[in-house]
């Protein structure tokens, strides 16, 4: 994935749009990041009238979709508005080629009316949600995730989350080191996995008080992956029941303590492929796998690749290969 074409049509969200020349428009190469080709794409005619405020001239037609290894679907503020033929030509043909889809917010409505989420699962912003599911009846909608796709074809939810989605696109087609850093320049979350709760009910800690027990609690676990944590034992050392502990952790993360656990686990893993030559089994275990098999099933599900061939795709090159030479 190294050009990027961003769909731009009538109504455009700024936001969405901005998202994606951010992640993708950038040059980051001095920082170790991938090149991109980003080109901004969009009918015949005159000047786009974005949402809010805004106007843009792409800088290709729809054609220019065709050289993409990824097409970016921003939302639109109206999606119960009418699709041009044109548009929904266009990202069938692409879907066609082979090239990955994926839309921003209510960008998922573009993607429904070229008939590309039929019969996969999709999400948009929880307003919109139900709107999608009602106009789109074949679109399995799932108004609980943050982001969801199969590997060609991803929509997300609102704002945040679709900065979620670019950087998941990046980690999977560039490794975790890039999208970190990425997300570093940004300021922003360097991973939340797609299936967290759009919303959780307390984000951000109000006060000294539990939350702060827990992101202290938090930093303690991740300091110690190898350890073989339970529930029972962290609630233990959160003074709490196991009941309220797993209700408030969900409640200032998004994720039950094990899904947290599991995610942050494999994060640690991916890390020491892409910079260790650590054997997998050591991986497994200083990650808290317990055993190489248990951790190439987690990883493989949350990665979609298994351990072995990302540390071949993104790991450090053989010793012969770093000093421009080969065997």
């Amino acid at each position: 994935m190294r050009s990027v074409g961003i769909l731009v049509t009538e109504h455009v969200r700024v936001f969405d749009y901005a998202v994606a020349t951010e992640v993708w428009g950038l040059d980051r190469t001095d920082r170790g990041v991938p090149a991109f080709d980003l080109r901004t794409c969009g009918p015949r005619g005159p000047a786009l009238s974005m949402s809010p405020g805004v106007t843009c001239v792409p800088d290709h037609d729809l054609d220019g979709l065709d050289e993409c290894d990824l097409v970016v679907v921003p939302g639109v503020q109206d999606p119960a508005g009418p699709v041009r033929p044109d548009v929904v030509s266009a990202l069938r043909a692409a879907h066609d080629r082979g090239t990955t889809v994926a839309s921003l917010c209510s960008g998922a409505f573009l993607l429904a009316a070229a008939g590309l989420l039929d019969g996969r699962k999709a999400t948009a912003h929880w307003l919109d949600v139900e709107h999608l599911a009602r106009r789109h009846p074949e679109v399995t909608v799932d108004p609980n995730v943050l982001f969801v796709g199969d590997g060609t074809v991803w929509t997300s939810a609102g704002v945040a989350a679709g900065i979620d989605l670019c950087l998941h696109l990046v980690r999977r087609d560039h490794g975790a080191a890039a999208a970190a850093e990425i997300a570093r320049t940004m300021v922003t979350a360097p991973f939340r996995p797609g299936g967290q709760a759009q919303f959780i009910t307390r984000p951000v800690p109000a006060g000294p008080g539990p939350s702060d027990s827990l992101t202290e609690l938090r930093e303690r676990v991740l300091k110690d992956l190898g350890r073989p944590w339970t529930v029972p034992e962290l609630a233990n050392l959160a003074r709490m029941s196991e009941r309220s502990f797993a209700r408030r952790f969900v409640q200032t993360t998004g994720d039950t303590p094990l899904q947290w656990l599991l995610t942050q686990r494999v994060l640690a893993a991916q890390h020491l492929l892409e910079v260790s030559d650590l054997p997998i089994a050591v991986i497994a275990r200083r990650c808290g796998f317990s055993t190489p098999l248990t951790m190439r099933h987690h990883f493989t599900r949350h990665v979609g690749l298994p351990p072995r061939d990302y540390r071949l795709a993104f790991g450090k090159p053989p010793p012969t290969q770093r000093d421009g030479t080969a065997e």
